[in-house]
């Protein structure tokens, strides 16, 4: 192998040169942090280096022009090859603001620092944090999982906007992922679904090491991968050595040419490639290599054996040579073809701008309903449905769809052009997930990072099924809707399986996450009104399957107080209150309820309702002072939920009617009466807690 020190190089020696580069940054900066993963960068070099020099098109100057192809490592403990990548190509910095700031996405001194506290090189690839990094992972399978969403994108956005010779959206999605990625559930709803829709710009990477934390994957693991993506109807192409640069560009110009459905290549690796003791074993996944392996490594590569984070002069003028140059002919490409595009459809591109600044239509509210006062009343699933179809017409990038439950969640798009998402028609804006809630989690992430706004629903209790994605969506700060109904023991017969206890608090426990639980129709309006002006944070609406009363805005509060978290409802007449009421959801009109009982007798009493925890607590203090006196005590909360979080807002003087248990199967009506929701224990406990 030539060493580093020569002059005169050959293309194939300047390959492995920069292949070498990547390999010893990572296995620096993981020695400098003594924390991270080396094995899998330094196997995966090759491979990386591969992808993005001959085929990945994407310009390091502008690495968020909307047609790039994107890149995503599912595998995120390997994040060292991302950040070498991201260093080596010269990628420029974006901030929030999408404006260029002209300097480097990562420095050497990031590298330097990698996993310390600011640098832009974090244990795990993190969105938003580092540009050029597409998505963050972290949590095996979830890469995986947006890299379907970010293909359905392209081909979604393809259909909407590409007209007779301006292709403005054709960018094609590459994952790597490893033996975990593929061991965990949500990989293979992802998987099963993208071969379902015949996803052909998508293209996975599978990094066959046979290693993981524990030791040999045959401890768990010795599953024909091939054989399984063959089954959801991909292409399944074999390396059998990832240093082979020249089958691997065979086999990535083979998906390039054009495929006819998902691909996923199968590269066989080696673990911690070039370390004398330690390749191909665990040891080399999690921790770092140790100094005296390193040199013996360096030395196996013809390095410099004390250099540390040594890039050789020629290294990054042949990435820009190559990613670089190509990526920005395709941007300029693509930006002068805008231009006419402009001219010629100024509507459809201003569609565009306004999605990747993720800004709202003119007039995306009007002709939102308001519900009549009813006694009846509506399901609040019911009422989300009619604002859902109004809203879905102003704006026509919001699509989404159901784990299969469309029909419950109410989720449906019904008006003319809405039309199904399905293999070979891609422009529809209803999607069917299948019963794979947490893949349609990581499907809504790669969505949204595409900068459609997507929603997704389920009933409530399935939110555990996909918590992590709602998780990320918080940590990324992207805007996906969350819709989940079926929101408490109101499911009656289904029973305690059915009835979600804990899943509210879950929820809430999300910092960045905002969560609504509307009271009625017209809050439900209010409640989309909200969800969709906000640009950096996920929201997850949380609706009623049994119909609840449509109160009279003329005699309580406008439901316009929702934009507020809470709000005063019904008040006591005259003077200060004695007892607050505090309730959420299908509850608010059980305390309405009580306070008109214990007006009756008497008590001054104020009803709050609190759709939004998160949203109330970011008001200032004045505002939830006076909604909440902190001079009044007697406080009742009343949520069929789980009462965890309440005691924050009714302080140690108050109580929580909540559930402690779960539920039980049987009529509604009997549910309430055996768990104690009714006015009468609501009044009782009011009584008790004022000693009347």
């Amino acid at each position: 192998m030539g060493t580093v020190t020569q002059t005169a190089r050959t293309q194939k020696e300047i390959d492995q040169l920069c292949i070498n580069t990547i390999r010893t940054l990572a296995m620096d900066a993981v020695q400098q942090a003594n924390s991270g993963h080396p094995g899998a960068p330094m196997a995966l070099a090759p491979v990386a280096y591969t992808l993005w020099q001959q085929f990945l098109r994407f310009d390091p100057d502008d690495p968020i022009w909307p047609n790039r192809d994107r890149f995503v490592l599912s595998n995120g403990h390997a994040s060292m090859l991302l950040y070498s990548l991201l260093y080596l190509a010269g990628v420029k910095a974006v901030n929030p603001k999408y404006e260029q700031l002209g300097e480097l996405a990562v420095k050497m001194e990031d590298i330097k620092r990698f996993r310390q506290l600011g640098s832009k090189c974090p244990g795990h690839p993190e969105y938003r944090w580092t540009s050029g990094v597409e998505t963050t992972t972290g949590p095996l399978g979830q890469g995986v999982s947006n890299s379907v969403g970010m293909a359905i994108a392209s081909d979604w956005l393809a259909q909407h906007f590409n007209q007779p010779n301006f292709e403005m959206f054709n960018f094609k999605v590459y994952a790597f992922c490893g033996d975990g990625d593929m061991m965990e559930g949500i990989s293979s709803e992802a998987a099963s679904l993208a071969g379902h829709l015949q996803l052909k710009n998508l293209c996975w990477i599978y990094d066959n090491n046979h290693i993981t934390i524990e030791g040999q994957t045959k401890l768990a693991f010795d599953e024909d991968v091939a054989a399984r993506f063959a089954a959801y109807k991909w292409n399944v192409m074999h390396v059998t050595d990832a240093n082979d640069t020249e089958a691997l560009a065979q086999a990535f110009g083979k998906f390039a040419a054009g495929a006819d459905r998902p691909t996923l290549i199968i590269v066989d690796t080696h673990i911690a490639y070039g370390a004398p003791h330690k390749q191909d074993t665990a040891a080399a996944h999690g921790e770092p290599l140790g100094e005296e392996e390193i040199r013996l490594t360096k030395k196996f590569y013809g390095w410099p054996e004390d250099a540390k984070f040594l890039v050789p002069d020629g290294v990054r003028e042949n990435f820009a040579a190559g990613v670089g140059r190509r990526g920005k002919q395709a941007r300029e490409a693509w930006m002068k073809l805008f231009e006419a595009y402009h001219a010629k459809y100024p509507e459809l591109a201003n569609r565009i701008l306004q999605m990747q600044h993720r800004e709202l239509p003119e007039g995306w509210d009007k002709n939102l309903p308001a519900f009549p006062a009813d006694p009846k009343g509506i399901a609040t699933r019911d009422s989300s449905a009619k604002v859902l179809n109004v809203v879905a017409q102003n704006i026509p990038w919001l699509i989404g769809g159901s784990a299969d439950l469309a029909p419950s969640t109410k989720t449906l798009l019904k008006f003319d052009g809405a039309g199904e998402f399905e293999a070979g028609s891609y422009g529809g804006r209803n999607f069917h997930f299948g019963i794979r809630e947490h893949a349609m989690g990581g499907v809504l992430n790669g969505l949204s990072l595409s900068k459609i706004r997507p929603y997704g629903s389920t009933f409530l209790i399935f939110s555990d099924y996909m918590r992590e994605p709602i998780r990320l969506s918080a940590v990324m700060e992207v805007p996906v809707i969350y819709i989940f109904t079926h929101d408490s023991i109101g499911v009656g017969e289904d029973g305690p399986t059915h009835q979600p206890i804990e899943q509210l608090v879950a929820l809430r426990a999300i910092p960045g996450l905002i969560t609504l639980r509307p009271a009625d129709a017209n809050e439900v309006t209010e409640a989309w009104r909200v969800i969709l002006q906000l640009s950096h944070e996920p929201a997850a609406l949380v609706l009623t399957r049994q119909a609840v009363p449509t109160l009279d805005r003329s005699k309580y509060a406008s439901a316009a107080g929702l934009a507020k978290g809470a709000y005063i409802l019904a008040d006591a007449d005259g003077g200060k209150p004695e007892l607050l009421l505090l309730a959420t959801g299908s509850e608010v009109f059980l305390a309405v309820e009580a306070y008109e009982l214990l007006k009756a007798d008497g008590v001054r009493v104020r009803v709050v309702s609190m759709p939004s925890w998160e949203i109330f607590d970011h008001q200032p203090e004045e505002y939830r002072e006076s909604v909440l006196p902190s001079g009044v005590t007697a406080r009742i909360s009343i949520e069929q939920a789980s009462t965890m979080g309440w005691r924050r807002y009714v302080g140690p003087k108050g109580r929580t009617i909540g559930m402690h248990t779960f539920g039980a199967s049987a009529p509604l009506k009997e549910l309430q009466k055996k768990f104690g929701f009714v006015p009468e224990r609501v009044v009782a406990t009011a009584k008790e807690l004022l000693g009347k």
